[in-house]
């Protein structure tokens, strides 16, 4: 099995590729040709939350198009400067771990913060003030981390950060080995945007490291628009299938990025299509800078009831919220 999925993905030096990436806005809006003078107002945001953009992700931005639905998830923007009640820097309550590196918020599994890196830096991303220098065990200190899975008996591990496939082979395999030892664990889930990032990430190593795993592994893609999704971006879905791995989706409603039904029903469609399963629908988790991507819950309650009307169960994600000191995502239609 290994040997097709060789045939279909060519390896290729992802870590070449990661170490390329956008930071300077001026270079970005070069590549994009947009006005980069109009953006200069928004420079303070980096300063804040640095700008980062692989060049995949670049690629598949309409250019001259500054309303363009990718681009708005990671430009600089002026509106995060601003102060704006109710957001703030821990919206979901993360930041005081069990351990550190480990979080317990569910009852039989737990958040591993394998690192702080990211490919790419979305302007919404409720982790963007996240602690992690007090949340950076190293590799000797994880041991703690594996005894309190093992000892609270622990039945699926989410590898998250960051993004959990930042981390070169060796390093994801530690982990990967470290929870296939212990018995309670089942199932381990990698909550990752490089996919549809970084899509040469997927080579046949790792698909032989995750398609070897004892416990199942399923890998969480976050996608928020169709158009994320390019050719390389199914070969490696499609290769992550066939190695066995389970493919879901997460999405975050977005104020002008994915706020209208037919762009929901494309993304679904387009997911459903390359194999993967629209799982969630987040509404904004309100962290500081990223007021003006929410959308309202009664908006979005007829959303997803339009998407309900048009498409067969499958392809409807749950609209869901975080909410701190809940033992699970609560669905939006349950909340007073």
């Amino acid at each position: 099995m290994i040997t097709r999925i060789e045939q279909i993905l060519q390896p290729s030096d992802w870590q070449t590729e990661l170490k390329n990436v956008f930071t300077d806005l001026k270079q970005l809006c070069l590549y994009l040709e947009l006005p980069v003078e109009s953006l200069y107002q928004a420079l303070p945001a980096q300063q804040l939350f640095p700008l980062k953009v692989t060049q995949h992700y670049a690629d598949q931005i309409k250019k001259r198009d500054a309303d363009d639905p990718l681009l708005k998830q990671v430009i600089l923007s002026t509106h995060e400067l601003e102060v704006v009640s109710g957001y703030s820097a821990d919206p979901v309550d993360e930041h005081q771990t069990a351990i550190p590196g480990l979080i317990h918020k569910y009852p039989d599994r737990v958040l591993l913060i394998v690192t702080q890196a990211c490919a790419i830096h979305c302007r919404y991303c409720f982790r963007r003030a996240f602690p992690y220098q007090q949340n950076n065990p190293g590799r000797h200190a994880w041991q703690k981390a594996f005894d309190y899975i093992e000892m609270h008996d622990i039945k699926e591990v989410i590898l998250s950060g960051g993004d959990p496939l930042v981390v070169d082979d060796k390093h994801l395999q530690f982990f990967v080995e470290a929870l296939n030892r212990i018995s309670t664990v089942k199932r381990i889930r990698l909550h990752s945007r490089i996919p549809a990032v970084l899509p040469s990430r997927i080579t046949p190593r790792l698909l032989q490291l995750l398609g070897s795993s004892k416990a199942k592994v399923c890998i969480v893609y976050h996608i928020n628009h169709a158009n994320e999704i390019s050719d390389e971006v199914r070969q490696g879905a499609k290769a992550l299938s066939q190695a066995g791995v389970h493919l879901l989706n997460q999405s975050v409603l977005l104020r002008g990025v994915n706020d209208q039904v037919s762009l929901l029903a494309e993304l679904s469609e387009a997911l459903v299509d390359c194999g993967i399963q629209p799982y969630y629908l987040h509404v904004l988790d309100k962290v500081v800078g990223s007021h003006h991507f929410n959308v309202p819950d009664e908006e979005a309650l007829d959303l997803i009831e339009q998407l309900r009307q048009q498409k067969s169960g499958y392809l409807v994600p749950q609209l869901v919220r975080e909410v701190a000191g809940k033992a699970s995502k609560i669905p939006v239609d349950k909340i007073a």
